[in-house]
């Protein structure tokens, strides 16, 4: 069992619970899912870009990483529907947890100049979304074989109601956030 998964069943259920005065176990807030997704301009035409992203997604989220495509086409950006545009990894249950212990404990502290997450970044219904800029702060990048610096987006969702629940969750969770 994750340390994350651990620490929620122990300490944060009971700790929310008195926090947000519910009576019922099942109105406590928790994760739901987490979404690891890379996008990328120069995947649509190069076929090999497209596989080294979805490569290391697989490699940092430990399950396979889904293609996306276009849904519309948009002439502005040279964009047709149906071109493979990026990849992405939804994580739930026991992987969701073993990576937001290697998320909250090993790739946030090696980022550069980090100052914390903003508590702005919830989309009012209790989901949260931040952006990565490196892939290599993951220990499971071999920075050696990296042909180029990308980044990706992380949404954590949670069965909040709310901004302010979602917040008090994550914070037990001991993200990091500025005051």
């Amino acid at each position: 069992m994750s340390y994350s998964k651990d620490r929620y069943f122990s300490e944060i259920r009971s700790l929310l619970k008195k926090e947000l005065a519910v009576s019922n176990e099942f109105m406590i807030p928790k994760l739901e899912k987490i979404v690891l997704n890379c996008t990328s301009s120069e995947a649509a035409h190069d076929g090999k870009a497209l596989q080294i992203i979805a490569d290391e997604l697989t490699a940092i989220a430990g399950q396979k990483a889904v293609i996306t495509k276009a849904k519309k086409s948009i002439a502005g950006f040279k964009l047709r529907a149906g071109v493979s545009l990026g990849a992405k990894v939804t994580l739930r249950k026991e992987r969701m947890y073993e990576f937001l212990d290697r998320l909250i404990y090993l790739a946030l502290p090696k980022v550069r100049d980090f100052r914390g997450l903003s508590s702005r970044s919830f989309d009012g219904h209790g989901n949260f979304s931040m952006g990565i800029k490196e892939q290599i702060v993951f220990p499971e990048i071999n920075y050696d074989k990296i042909d180029k610096v990308r980044g990706f987006d992380i949404t954590v969702c949670t069965t909040a109601r709310n901004d302010k629940i979602a917040l008090s969750l994550l914070k037990a969770f001991r993200f990091p956030f500025t005051s």
